[in-house]
């Protein structure tokens, strides 16, 4: 994105980077010399300035330029919880002239053997508690160097357990091996690569979304301009997405620390215990989250004790926010969720409600310098309020998918509109609505029917904390709704909720079969995930 701009893309992002920056690495270093002493990370108890982040960084670049044999482009893994040591590594890495390649912790071997043969990592960070089953995968892979870490390295260094991996190094040893190293003078883009962000394969193996440093940067200030949640004081962000998902990647790692803010990472969301107190300890403004995490706070018993008096707003993504979630949580906290909407092919960034936009049900208008559009099965835009194919073009919009030419030229036109895959509609003054995931669409007996309706109504029921509902064959309606609860009330029959769904969804959208759970799958970012439930 340098150069003369051509494409709207490039256009657009010409008007974005009004400070004429290089790369992501020059807005990186204002961040460090603006905010020098605020602090930019808190975790573990332990608050880390934007000053510490630029020498730990620079140190773990240090290393990986002299004592790893990495050169430009390479990728690096990092496969990490919400830690301090997450945001050191990626600025070092960046700082090297590597790519990131964010990699899921709780990824099983035969995910990890996928994504580091497919993106080719040659070097690997890692919590140290994973290395059993990073001893099984390296030797499958092209990675030469593993860096293993435990989580409270930086507050008080723990030995690294006996390990087989010849090529292990300790975190803090190898900061203390780059400290001396003169730091490399690189000529980045903003065309280069930062990151291969792995979508989620919800059709086949997972593909790495290719997100430049122009990418990314335009991500973040597309966000910051859009939603403007910060514009009287100083942010502090409460962290629970994990940071190797696009959505904490981008709002934490990058956007909050380029504009000045504290984001306190939260190493285990599902530690609800923990988070209750952590965000009593905080007067924060801000908070990026999802259905099951919000539901999980409001049942906590200590919830109510939360100060929300500095919150500007929280930003719900991930899946549609359930309006009984969302009506909850205004009434009891007086804050008010703006839900956006986002994928990994768009750094995150796509649409937003804000304070001085704001319509409930909708997932916001367009950010600023992108374009949205409605097409049918076609390819022809449809009228506004009509359902069909989300596509978007933008500044922020993935070069393409890694090694995957094919599905890149299915997914991008020569224009530069990317299909999203989403079906939704275009309110006449720019609101989209998300009907749902056009592979998770059932058409029975002719009509369409939309999972995401289905689950709306369900969840009004008063005994139901989670549900999903997929399409299974039949023989005389093409396919039929099968629903998965899970419930409070062991005494909740089937029959009760297809009655309860009768009254407000007309015959064929009732599901035919109700199944119960203990819990349903989910994403690490939370979403319940369809897939997984077809598979069964």
């Amino acid at each position: 994105m340098t150069g003369a701009p051509s494409s709207f893309a490039e256009q657009q992002f010409a008007q974005l980077n009004t400070d004429n920056f290089s790369n992501l690495l020059d807005a990186f270093e204002r961040a460090c010399a603006e905010f020098a002493e605020k602090p930019a990370f808190h975790c573990l108890g332990q608050s880390l300035t934007f000053a510490d982040i630029d020498r730990l960084s620079a140190q773990f670049c240090g290393f990986l330029f002299a004592h790893c044999g990495l050169e430009r482009g390479d990728r690096i893994a990092i496969q990490l919880p919400n830690l301090n040591q997450f945001p050191i590594a990626v600025w070092g890495a960046l700082r090297a002239g590597l790519t990131i390649v964010n990699t899921n912790p709780m990824y099983t071997a035969r995910e990890q053997i996928h994504q580091f043969n497919d993106s080719g990592a040659s070097a690997l960070v890692v919590l140290s508690d994973l290395l059993p089953i990073t001893e099984q995968v390296v030797p499958q892979t092209a990675i030469k160097t593993v860096i293993a870490t435990h989580a409270l390295d930086l507050i008080n260094p723990q030995p690294l357990p006996p390990s087989s991996l010849a090529s292990l190094v300790d975190f803090n040893q190898a900061r203390a091996l780059g400290v001396s190293v003169e730091l490399p003078r690189l000529t980045t883009t903003m065309q280069d690569l930062a990151v291969l962000q792995y979508t989620g394969g919800t059709t086949g193996p997972a593909k790495g979304a290719m997100l430049s440093h122009g990418n990314v940067f335009a991500g973040a200030r597309m966000s910051k301009l859009s939603v403007a949640l910060d514009a009287d004081s100083d942010e502090i962000l409460i962290a629970p997405m994990s940071l190797y998902h696009v959505f904490g990647f981008t709002m934490n790692v990058i956007g909050g620390f380029l504009y000045g803010g504290l984001s306190v990472l939260i190493p285990d969301p599902r530690d609800i215990d923990g988070l209750v107190k952590t965000m009593a300890a905080f007067k924060f403004t801000s908070m990026a989250s999802v259905n099951t995490l919000l539901q999980g706070l409001m049942a906590h018993r200590d919830f109510d004790r939360i100060d929300f008096s500095a919150v500007k707003g929280i930003i719900a993504g991930g899946t549609a926010l359930v309006k009984e979630i969302g009506d909850q949580w205004r009434e009891r906290t007086a804050s008010e969720i703006y839900e956006g909407y986002g994928l990994s092919e768009t750094s995150a960034a796509l649409t937003c409600n804000s304070p001085d936009a704001a319509r409930v049900g909708t997932v916001g208008k367009a950010m600023v310098a992108e374009e949205i559009k409605i097409i049918d099965a076609r390819g022809k835009s449809v009228a506004a309020g009509c359902a069909g194919e989300i596509c978007m073009r933008g500044p922020q919009v993935m070069g393409g998918y890694w090694q995957r030419p094919e599905a890149t030229a299915e997914a991008i036109d020569a224009a530069g509109w990317f299909r999203t895959g989403d079906i939704g509609t275009l309110d006449d003054d720019g609101y989209v609505r998300i009907v749902d995931r056009l592979k998770d669409m059932v058409i029975v007996s002719g009509f369409n029917v939309y999972p995401n309706e289905i689950e709306a109504v369900v969840y009004g029921h008063p005994d139901i904390t989670e549900c999903a509902a997929i399409g299974i064959k039949d023989h005389k309606t093409g396919e039929a709704i099968l629903l998965y609860v899970v419930s409070t009330n062991p005494q909740l029959t089937a029959d009760e909720i297809q009655r309860f769904c009768r009254r407000q969804l007309t015959a064929y959208k009732v599901p035919r079969m109700v199944k119960f759970s203990q819990e349903l799958p989910k994403s690490p970012a939370g979403k319940i995930l369809r897939r997984a439930l077809r598979e069964q």
